[in-house]
């Protein structure tokens, strides 16, 4: 699909990355970029998000390469897509769309697959004003307008009924997933999740510590079901370790609502190993975005071990780092090379016993 890019500079200093990090999701999604338009504003403006004279020139560049889509890097309100859609005549998606687009495709198990569906039924309803909706002739759910109000009111009551039993479903597989967690809790073992920004690598981690064959590739939202593996780490014992979606700067909350079952692993972990990829240079931001997340799931006060991943590609050899109390803080590996493993395993056998510790206290006192 031939898509043109329209890339708003709103003054952010990370500006740049933001908007290759658009162009990745976009190819991501399957586009052929035929070309950008790139505006600069100090606010988005209220009809078109972008001024009214870049619209016109967006419009003659999407006529010029026969573009099929028109892909903008930011949020837009219902009302801006509408204005939009009528001046170029194509589909307008925003950033918000297109990241549900990619979560649609890549879903495999039955449970990822709800979650996204139910994350565009949510989405959709904020965009039904004058809109031909119906489930089954929608065209990914995006753009479409239709002839009057009473439709619209069979659309909301359609959309409504399934997100219903969409949220059942996905309520029924938590209580699967917390009997499943129970059980590994009532067995003792460490509950380790992988953690961090999409694409840093967590499931070749995953797969270099598991011996297993979760997919990985390297492109933004490779994997988004969340992989569980039980292994046996000298120190530790047995270790519970699971791969969980990665995430990404302004991540829709529609998402993370929808997601909610499977963010409840990192949730109810012992520990986290944030994985960061050591060869980005957006790599701080990155941390920020995870750390972000991270503590609007309520997952901010587990303890974590900083994993720098892809060391091979800036040259940089295994090690491991301590804070001023002597507690591992960051470990140095390259997955794909292998390097550092046994480095992190031990790492995580010394916070496992740690935890255990804790947990030892915390009985101790309250038996008292």
């Amino acid at each position: 699909m031939r898509a043109l890019i329209i890339s708003v500079d709103l003054g952010n200093p990370d500006y740049v990355a933001h908007a290759e990090e658009f162009a990745m999701l976009a190819r991501g999604a399957g586009a052929e970029i035929v070309d950008t338009v790139k505006a600069r504003r100090d606010r988005p403006d209220a009809k078109y998000f972008i001024g009214s004279g870049k619209v016109e020139e967006a419009v003659l560049l999407a006529k010029a390469h026969d573009a099929d889509i028109v892909l903008f890097d930011h949020p837009l309100s219902p009302a801006q897509q509408r204005n939009l859609e009528r001046e170029f005549m194509l589909r307008v998606v925003d950033r918000v769309a297109l990241i549900l687009d990619i979560f649609a495709l890549r879903a495999k198990s039955h449970e990822g697959k709800l979650q996204v569906e139910l994350a565009q039924l949510q989405h959709l309803t904020t965009r039904l004003t004058r809109m031909w909706s119906h489930l089954e002739r929608q065209r990914g759910g995006i753009g479409m307008r239709g002839p009057g109000e009473s439709q619209l009111e069979m659309d909301k009551r359609m959309i409504g009924a399934k997100v219903k039993v969409l949220r059942e479903r996905l309520d029924k597989v938590e209580r699967q997933r917390l009997t499943q967690r129970r059980a590994r809790a009532r067995g003792g073992a460490l509950s380790v999740s992988l953690v961090g920004y999409t694409n840093a690598g967590k499931s070749t981690l995953f797969n270099a510590l598991t011996r297993a064959d979760a997919y990985a590739a390297d492109q933004l939202f490779a994997t988004l079901d969340t992989t569980t593996r039980r292994i046996w780490i000298q120190g530790a014992g047995s270790v519970v370790l699971s791969d969980t979606v990665g995430f990404i700067r302004d991540l829709p909350p529609t998402l993370i609502a929808a997601f909610r079952a499977t963010l409840e692993e990192t949730v109810h972990a012992d520990l986290l190993l944030h994985v960061v990829d050591a060869a980005s240079p957006q790599r701080d931001e990155q941390i920020l975005e995870v750390e972000k997340v991270l503590n609007e799931i309520g997952a901010g006060t587990i303890p974590v071990i900083m994993v720098y991943n892809k060391i091979d590609r800036v040259d940089m050899a295994p090690r491991v780092d301590r804070n001023a109390h002597g507690t591992i803080a960051r470990v140095f590996v390259s997955a794909a090379e292998r390097a550092g493993l046994d480095a992190l395993r031990g790492a995580i056998a010394e916070a496992g016993q740690i935890a255990g510790n804790n947990a030892s206290n915390i009985q101790t006192v309250q038996s008292e």
